[in-house]
């Protein structure tokens, strides 16, 4: 692969998973995309000390920083986002709730993934 499109498509997965964490992690606050906590697994949520909704809060700020380490330090930022949405594609699972978001989760894990590995390569 030449060293423009390897650039442009490091980029590309840069800006991605460093928006998209940001929006979402931001969007726990205000649940205009939807209601984050239907996605909280009712095995895992009766576990918790506070509400569904203080924990979606909570999901926020960890994706909002996880976005934020993908444009600083993308390399680590990749793997943390990886990690990060194959946990949450195990936890729907293991409930057999969203299964379509779980696989989605597992597909862009896969994708923070490479881009971890492409940040990796020394040019």
């Amino acid at each position: 692969m030449n060293t423009l499109a390897l650039n442009q498509v490091k980029s590309l997965l840069k800006y991605t998973f460093t928006l998209v964490p940001i929006v979402a992690g931001a969007d726990k606050f205000f649940n205009l995309l939807t209601n984050w906590e239907q996605y909280i697994n009712p095995g895992i949520e009766g576990l918790l000390p506070f509400s569904g909704a203080t924990f979606m809060m909570i999901v926020g700020v960890i994706e909002i920083v996880a976005g934020i380490i993908v444009f600083t330090k993308t390399q680590l930022g990749g793997y943390i986002v990886a990690a990060w949405l194959t946990a949450i594609a195990l936890t729907l699972l293991l409930g057999f709730n969203f299964v379509d978001v779980a696989v989605r989760d597992l597909v862009m894990a896969i994708a923070a993934f490479s881009l971890a590995k492409l940040s990796g390569i020394k040019e």
